[in-house]
């Protein structure tokens, strides 16, 4: 893909989220754990946070059951992993604080219904994440994970949603972010061991060799006490998921996105995949079963009622190109 391409396709994707997140009123536990948001097509959606979820369902398809390996066939159960850090709306937790809830869930129990398996999500600390796959305590990944080149070496991935990411402000900040001038001399904060901090490594070094200041890049333990640095100034940026930051821009009227990027550079959409350990058996079943709530509408709900329809794929792809290991 070229890079005017990739480039014009995560603006229009982040247009569209953020206008589909622009606030239209927000309710708090008290109000039944509800808040509603405006949507592209007009009026307002309305987004369900108490942890009575009444979440998208579908059937199960024997077909594709019987492609999962044995072992988790004769367990029944599909043990998900996802990050504990809070983020709406990709996972975070409901109005009773333990109830893992956002679109990522939503996703992962689609599936899950498809395989015939009942769905145990493990919330972890995002490194916990891999080590997790890599000893087979967890099947699968939901949890906003990006493919790259260098993680399919260990992993395989079975796409279901566009990358993008967003550089998130003060609101009136006046700043914005276009490419690695606009954040030479800046304090962003990122979260450790993802692929926004490779991006950002990466334009700090190519500030260098251009003679301008390198980034100075600061690390959180979550979204609350980054989002508190940069309301009191510690910080003039925070890059993360474009998701997220559409979605505490639209809820707070506190922050607002200065800047959008394709989760794999310059030059590739950026795509975020169900990620199992390489050779596990399981990738297939997975792809299929992503093609197949995609082909009968489900995942299409899930994507629209957490405001995220301008991130959908056609279909789910298997182990594409990813983030180059160098990205440019």
């Amino acid at each position: 893909m070229s890079t005017s391409l990739a480039r014009r396709r995560t603006t229009a994707a982040a247009l569209g989220l953020a206008s589909a997140l622009v606030l239209a009123a927000c309710a708090n536990p008290t109000d039944g754990g509800t808040t509603e948001v405006a949507a592209t097509s007009g009026g307002t959606t309305e987004i369900n946070l108490s942890p009575d979820q009444d979440r998208v369902t579908t059937g199960k398809v024997d077909s594709i059951a019987a492609e999962v390996p044995e072992k988790i066939r004769k367990r029944g159960t599909l043990e998900l992993v996802a990050s504990s850090g809070s983020a709406a709306p990709l996972t975070f937790y409901a109005t009773d604080n333990k109830t893992v809830i956002g679109v990522e869930p939503d996703l992962a129990y689609l599936v899950a219904d498809v395989l015939g398996l009942k769905p145990h999500i493990n919330t972890v600390s995002w490194e916990n994440i891999f080590v997790g796959l890599d000893s087979a305590k967890y099947d699968v990944g939901f949890s906003n994970i990006t493919v790259t080149e260098e993680r399919k070496e260990k992993y395989d991935f079975a796409t279901y949603r566009e990358d993008n990411l967003g550089f998130g402000a003060k609101k009136g900040s006046g700043l914005r972010v276009a490419g690695p001038e606009d954040v030479a001399g800046r304090t962003v904060a990122v979260s450790s061991g993802t692929n926004q901090e490779k991006l950002l490594i990466e334009w700090s070094k190519e500030n260098e060799k251009a003679g301008r200041e390198p980034v100075n890049i600061k690390y959180y333990q979550n979204d609350s006490d980054t989002y508190l640095a940069l309301q009191s100034g510690r910080i003039d940026l925070y890059l993360g998921p474009n998701p997220t930051a559409a979605y505490h821009a639209a809820t707070t009227g506190k922050t607002e996105v200065v800047g959008t990027y394709s989760g794999a550079g310059a030059t590739l959409q950026g795509l975020i995949a169900a990620t199992t350990k390489k050779d596990s058996g399981l990738v297939k079943p997975l792809a299929d079963a992503l093609d197949h709530v995609i082909e009968n509408g489900t995942y299409a709900k899930v994507l629209k009622r957490w405001g995220l329809t301008d991130e959908a794929v056609t279909k789910s792809e298997i182990n594409p190109p990813g983030l180059p290991r160098t990205n440019k």
